[in-house]
């Protein structure tokens, strides 16, 4: 198996689902888009996931190089039909590709914060064998606004409609992460704009907080991670 990975900053990469990726002898490549690497073929690769990033879906003049990503997740999906998983902007990222549209957060969800599975999710390949009620980091500032035509609506939460969608029956994405690992809330906090929403909305302060009640709960996350990546795997084969 190959797996393509789109990256759009240094510190966000698949995180703690590299330690199964690892397990499985699964290879994957990085295209780090935001240092200027090129999409490759899509053909070579079995699967698609595309990671977070402090752009907006709509940065387009500062970050020309989303059209042609959206481009490639809408051939993805639509027209190669292989497998595809997003997390934050990568959620957004496959709503606006195929059709969706995304808006403002109002308000923004930054901190440890509740979602919870829809009659739908819970029906899922991949969400359905998830916690009904689950613990997760937030960290963002946009949201799905309308998802794209036939979309089913996984997981809500109080602030967000569309916490985690299925697209099709090849393609999963989560407005929230799963791939935390016990050092990730630090390094996310040391990018200037993850840093200024995170004060913005919780205060001065606030990522000490932040982190301990991460730290409470990694297992919780890890469970979860490991539950998605191996519902996403073998949707993969089916």
């Amino acid at each position: 198996m190959e797996l393509l990975v789109f990256q759009h900053i240094d510190c966000e990469h698949p995180g703690s689902l590299r330690t199964y990726l690892e397990e499985d002898g699964v290879s994957w490549h990085a295209i780090e888009l935001n240092n200027g690497m090129d999409i490759p073929d899509l053909e070579d690769y079995d699967a698609l996931w595309v990671m977070g990033g402090p752009m907006d879906v709509w940065d387009v003049e500062e970050h020309p190089w989303l059209v042609e990503e959206k481009r490639a997740i809408c051939r993805w999906v639509r027209d190669l039909g292989k497998p595809y998983l997003g997390l934050c902007l990568g959620h957004q990222l496959l709503a606006d590709a195929m059709g969706g549209t995304c808006g403002p957060a109002r308000p923004p969800e930054i901190g440890v914060l509740q979602v919870e599975l829809t009659d739908e999710g819970k029906q899922d390949s991949v969400f359905g064998s998830l916690p009904p009620v689950q613990k997760c980091l937030q960290w963002h500032s946009v949201e799905v606004a309308q998802p794209p035509e036939g979309a089913v609506v996984l997981a809500s939460s109080r602030d967000c409609r569309v916490q985690a969608m299925r697209v099709g029956d090849n393609a999963w994405s989560a407005q929230y992460h799963v791939e935390l690992e016990s050092d990730t809330i630090a390094n996310w906090a040391a990018v200037p704009a993850y840093a200024e929403a995170l004060e913005n909305s919780l205060g001065s302060g606030a990522l000490k907080d932040m982190e301990q009640e991460a730290d409470a709960l990694m297992a919780e996350f890890a469970s979860c991670s490991r539950q998605i990546y191996a519902n996403f795997m073998s949707a993969m084969r089916v």
